[in-house]
């Protein structure tokens, strides 16, 4: 059986001339044009268009939202108090005292850096998720497609089938 040509795949099985198909039918008619899968992890897609920014961005949030992270940090800033209130300050030597303006302003500064990067963090994921919903309509759209073509070719048997019988039972009837 000879391929299809890719404008009558279009308009046999989407209903539409080529030139208005959007780019994920136009994979998946090319997939079965050419009789190869559609099917793409998105995770591997979006890593590999992932630039040293994303990549960066992602590694942050994953790490300050981490509890961890959060350990760490309190156990910083415990330290840091009870050595600017107790322990240096017995010596005179405290260089942030209470209120801890130093710190306030350390705090400051990386909430300042890490708020931006935690939603350029969340907007990749937002990306991810509409490159998966893509993909996975990519794939829906080529199962539903081949479905239809099998119930095509067993359309197209089964009238032969018929055809061919009623062939025969012509034939009987005319013997008879």
């Amino acid at each position: 059986m000879p391929p299809i040509p890719f404008a009558d795949l279009a308009q046999r099985l989407l209903r539409k001339p080529a030139h208005a198909l959007d780019a994920e039918e136009r994979r998946v008619l090319d997939s079965i044009e050419s009789g190869t899968i559609v099917s793409r992890d998105a995770a591997d897609e979006a890593d590999a268009r992932a630039s040293l920014g994303d990549r960066l961005a992602d590694r942050v949030a994953a790490v300050g939202g981490s509890w961890g992270f959060i350990i760490a940090f309190t156990i910083v800033l415990l330290g840091w108090m009870l050595l600017n209130s107790d322990v240096l300050a017995h010596f005179g030597a405290a260089f942030d005292p209470y209120p801890y303006i130093f710190l306030n302003l350390m705090l400051s500064t990386l909430a300042a850096i890490q708020a931006p990067v935690i939603m350029m963090s969340q907007n990749r994921q937002a990306s991810k998720d509409r490159l998966a919903a893509s993909l996975d309509y990519e794939t829906n759209l080529r199962a539903e497609l081949d479905i239809l073509r099998l119930h095509e070719k067993l359309d197209t048997l089964v009238l032969e089938r018929l055809v061919a019988l009623e062939a025969k039972i012509d034939t009987l009837a005319k013997q008879g």
